[in-house]
């Protein structure tokens, strides 16, 4: 009897002692889930791209992550992918390390390399943190069954976009404002993507953010904003009036700026980021728009 109660109480020892770390656990993947769904929300903002819109142009929420409109330019004809956990036509067969190669490399679970428009040579430096919050908040998603049509490439795809990230990857300190904004704004919101131009589909690193480049869709053409502090970007502009432009998409002389921006998930950044984003486009090289 005795040696019965002695095992019976050191079990019970054993689990007493194991409810602190599965507590612990339990609120890591909590917060984990609330970054993610913070990052998606606002600066990260893929379902701008990989959820359907309405015919007034809104995002489909009932459908989020189905699988977005399609972004039609000469070298492609590209359709963003069903990224939601269904079985069949999503992601849910994905292991978090196949989901996380995937938005970091560019390579899907068979090895095959999933095209443009995705800007992998800004993900690959996406922090190890908020790469985990987000395939997290993934993992969570409403399955759905859309299967988008399969993306169409005229110009030969490299054979991948890097090396394999094998070393851990951290996002910089939020008291450095300005390298915390070129994070933001660059690994997570990719906004530098859009609002530099191209040589040969890359983002010419000379003319970081003198925008130009033209996007066509149902709104008509969008030409990206010069984000640099130069005459003819954001110099006159004020810190409101460069946030109120992010948030809202109204320009500083009221008139509403065009798609593609995400100002429906680019509301929601939170007054810190806000703050840190602004001062990184403030410290970049003023440029003329185009960079010519």
């Amino acid at each position: 009897m005795r040696s019965t109660y002695a095992a019976g109480a050191s079990l019970l020892g054993a689990l007493l002692l194991q409810l602190p770390m599965v507590a612990d656990a339990q609120a890591q993947n909590q917060q984990r889930l609330e970054r993610g769904r913070y990052l998606m929300s606002s600066i990260a903002a893929c379902g701008n791209c990989h959820t359907p819109r309405g015919p007034d142009g809104a995002t489909l929420r009932e459908l989020e992550l189905a699988g977005g409109p399609p972004v039609k330019e000469p070298p492609f004809d590209a359709f963003p992918s069903n990224i939601t956990p269904h079985k069949l036509n999503g992601v849910g067969k994905w292991t978090d390390a196949q989901l996380k190669r995937a938005i970091r490399e560019g390579l899907r679970p068979d090895g095959s390399l999933i095209g443009p428009p995705m800007p992998f040579a800004f993900y690959r430096d996406m922090a190890d943190e908020d790469l985990n919050a987000i395939v997290a908040y993934l993992k969570q998603v409403g399955p759905q069954d859309a299967k988008p049509p399969k993306s169409v490439y005229r110009i030969p795809l490299p054979p991948a976009y890097g090396p394999a990230i094998k070393q851990p990857v951290k996002a910089p300190s939020p008291k450095d404002q300005v390298a915390y904004g070129a994070y933001l704004a660059g690994p997570v919101g990719h906004c530098m993507e859009c609002h530099t131009p191209m040589v040969k589909g890359q983002v010419d690193r000379a003319k970081f953010g003198a925008g130009g480049n033209p996007f066509n869709g149902p709104w008509g053409t969008a030409v990206s904003r010069n984000l640099t502090p130069h005459e003819s970007g954001l110099k006159n502009w004020t810190d409101a009036e460069i946030e109120k432009a992010i948030r809202e998409g109204v320009s500083r002389d009221g008139s509403r700026l065009k798609p593609p921006m995400g100002y429906e998930y680019y509301k929601n950044i939170s007054a810190s980021d806000m703050k840190a984003i602004i001062a990184y486009l403030r410290s970049l090289k003023p440029l003329p728009t185009g960079g010519a």
